[in-house]
């Protein structure tokens, strides 16, 4: 149970906390604490949907399993092929925050540096990865702890920057709650690992709403704080936001402790991204949606060991030429879209198989497909033409599949 919790903490207490408030608050302005509570009611919707389903199919793959049994090979297939592309660009824009907060001018280099590193931690097995996902979280969680108190207790601090102000929209809080959901997203990273899960039904079930609460808080603490401090345009306009305000807070020794923070952050959501794509990657090889290949166990460590050094392959290609704001943008349309499958499969479960209330998962689908549509228009454009492809792909997939079948009963 610890340890299921601790990677679904640092897949959701990572640079996200440190990156999104800053485009968030530019977003929504001063309604940014109605996007952080709108995007927790949406993962908080999508984490039942998918705490349910896990303890029913306690096997690799999340909802790509959850949609191929529930719904159908294509929607199954769709929900795989989001997560796996959608979830590889967030670790290439996970990779580079790190690489910008540790060294600006050499962040390439160093982010596909990481992902070797941490791509031989996968490699050696799960526990080795859940210790040091640990050690991340406790770090991650002292810095943040510090920057909150700074905060708070600085006569900077304004409690009046939390009411409403001038210029708050619908679509900017919403965009606000797009955005803020990158950062909330990490709690599949235990359903995904659920063949590695002791006893999944009761564990994941507990583990991911646990995780989902203890993140929310949280973030709610630093987002209030650093808002207290700021105001909703100096934050909007921060590069490094939580550097930023405890610095206006009196506190500017503690900014390299943030920047250090950030990076440890990013790397320990890096870590736990690698975990859940390669484990997607497993369930999708072995019905053959990709090479079958990348399906062979480790005979020792007894993990997805080419599924693993394909993803970190193809991360450090990404780390080493993409954009980070792109990347994030381009991987929250997938991860909603990801996760929107998760609710429509949660739907048909029955009372027998522990089905949520059904406000949950309709709540959750339709919270997740305005919010992947109010993303920015280069990041809906992007995403929706990558699902478009992934159905060309499985369709003419099935296409030559189907004829290849007909071939063979004609020669018989």
């Amino acid at each position: 149970m610890r340890d299921a919790v601790v990677i679904g903490l640092g897949s959701m207490i990572g640079a996200g906390v440190f990156a999104a408030l800053g485009p968030a608050a530019a977003a929504a302005g001063s309604g940014l604490p109605l996007g952080l509570a709108l995007a927790a009611i949406v993962a908080y919707c999508n984490a039942t949907s998918s705490a349910r389903l896990a303890a029913r199919y306690p096997s690799s793959g999340g909802t790509y399993v959850y949609g191929r049994e529930r719904l159908g090979d294509f929607w199954g297939f769709l929900a795989g092929w989001a997560f796996v592309v959608g979830k590889t660009a967030s670790c290439a824009a996970m990779a580079l925050t790190a690489g910008f907060y540790l060294w600006p001018s050499g962040a390439h280099a160093v982010g596909a540096g990481a992902v070797v590193a941490l791509t031989a931690v996968n490699y050696f097995g799960i526990r080795k990865s859940a210790w040091l996902t640990r050690v991340i979280v406790a770090v991650v969680l002292a810095v943040l702890a510090a920057v909150v108190v700074a905060c708070l207790t600085s006569p900077a601090a304004d409690v009046a920057r939390f009411g409403p102000g001038d210029g708050v929209s619908a679509g900017g809080v919403l965009q606000a709650a797009g955005l803020l959901f990158f950062a909330f997203a990490g709690y599949a990273r235990v359903a995904t690992l659920g063949e590695e899960v002791r006893d999944p039904a009761r564990t994941i079930r507990r583990a991911i709403p646990l995780a989902l609460g203890i993140t929310l808080v949280v973030y709610a603490a630093v987002a209030l704080a650093v808002l207290a401090v700021l105001g909703p345009d100096r934050l909007g306009a921060a590069v490094d936001p939580l550097a930023e305000a405890v610095r206006v807070a009196g506190a500017g020794w503690l900014a390299p402790v943030v920047r250090a923070g950030a990076a440890i952050a990013a790397l320990g959501s890096l870590l736990a991204l690698i975990l859940g794509v390669s484990r997607t990657t497993l369930a999708m090889a072995r019905d053959r949606h990709l090479p079958p290949a990348l399906a062979a166990i480790h005979p020792r460590f007894e993990v997805p060991h080419r599924a693993g050094l394909a993803v970190g392959a193809v991360v450090v290609v990404l780390t080493a030429t993409a954009d980070v704001r792109a990347a994030i943008g381009f991987s929250s349309f997938g991860v909603l879209a990801y996760y929107a499958i998760a609710n429509a499969s949660a739907w048909t479960l029955t009372p027998a198989e522990a089905r949520p209330p059904r406000v949950v998962p309709v709540a959750g689908f339709a919270g997740c497909v305005v919010l992947a549509f109010a993303l920015p228009l280069a990041s809906v454009v992007a995403g929706a033409a990558v699902l478009a492809l992934g159905a060309l792909l499985f369709g003419v997939r099935r296409t030559l599949r189907g004829r290849l079948s007909r071939a063979r009963s004609a020669d018989r």
